[in-house]
């Protein structure tokens, strides 16, 4: 016996045919399916109204490429995320195995050097896009009130993005990379009151030892991008509450109605 499939929702059913309308093609027939979708999961969550409140917004006069620098940080950042996500699926963070795995997804994986390489010089790029985005927020006065928290928010996020970068360079666990670290962990160790327990909680003990590795690891892969993925939110959501500042060469005209009450 053969059971009758279930009714779909109205918005999911195609439209009726109008008297001498011609027969819609397969095209249409998605555009129209992929129409009703978006509407039907809208009707229940509502998310059309948060992005319209996120994309439609007022940009002030003069805004010009420096203001994408933001935006180049975010795409650096999602492109270390993506990438990053490859490679951990063939890295292997143990102390007699993380460079073989390292030199295995160099010369073996299919683009695995290709991919690497992104990773490698994404890194670089998102450091360096990170502090032109600061400088032009600094240059041109969009630090201050009301957008102290953001500015702030920026700054963690610098600070954040360092921390992934160091915990990231241990890595390939190579002889480079292996000094490096410790020169780096024992910088850390020597800042005064909470340096000494900053440089133990680093290294996983007393010691640098295979334990650091496996703790480099998960501070990269999983608490940091978390805790900037985090901050990226708070921080595009007070960016579209707060606007963004125009550049500092342009002045606020005042209106045509106020001139002429004060003349």
């Amino acid at each position: 016996m053969k059971l009758p499939k279930p009714p779909l929702p109205p918005l999911l059913l195609p439209r009726p045919k109008r008297p001498g309308e011609p027969r819609p093609s397969a095209l249409d027939q998605a555009k129209d399916a992929g129409i009703h979708t978006v509407d039907w999961i809208d009707e229940r969550t509502s998310l059309s109204g948060a992005a319209r409140w996120v994309m439609f917004r007022k940009v002030p006069k003069g805004t010009n490429w420096y203001y994408t620098l933001g935006s180049a940080t975010l795409f650096a950042f999602l492109n270390q995320a993506t990438t990053g996500i490859f490679l951990a699926m063939y890295y292997d963070p143990s102390a007699t195995r993380a460079y073989e795995s390292a030199r295995y997804i160099t010369n073996d994986v299919f683009l695995g050097e290709f991919v690497r390489g992104m990773h490698k010089w994404g890194s670089t790029m998102m450091v360096i896009l990170i502090f032109l985005h600061m400088a032009r927020t600094f240059f041109f006065g969009a630090y201050k009130y009301p957008r102290e928290l953001n500015w702030v928010i920026g700054v963690v996020l610098l600070i954040l993005t360092f921390v992934m970068s160091l915990t990231g360079y241990l890595l390939p666990f190579d002889q480079r990379s292996y000094w490096a670290t410790i020169v780096a962990a024992n910088i850390t160790a020597s800042g005064p009151l909470v340096g000494p327990y900053l440089g133990d909680f680093l290294r996983g003990g007393a010691e640098f030892g295979a334990t650091t590795l496996s703790r480099f690891y998960a501070i990269h892969m999983l608490l940091v991008p978390g805790l900037i993925a985090a901050l990226i939110g708070a921080h595009l959501y007070l960016v579209a509450k707060l606007g963004t500042t125009a550049p500092p060469w342009l002045k606020a005209q005042e209106p045509e109605k106020l001139h002429e009450e004060r003349v």
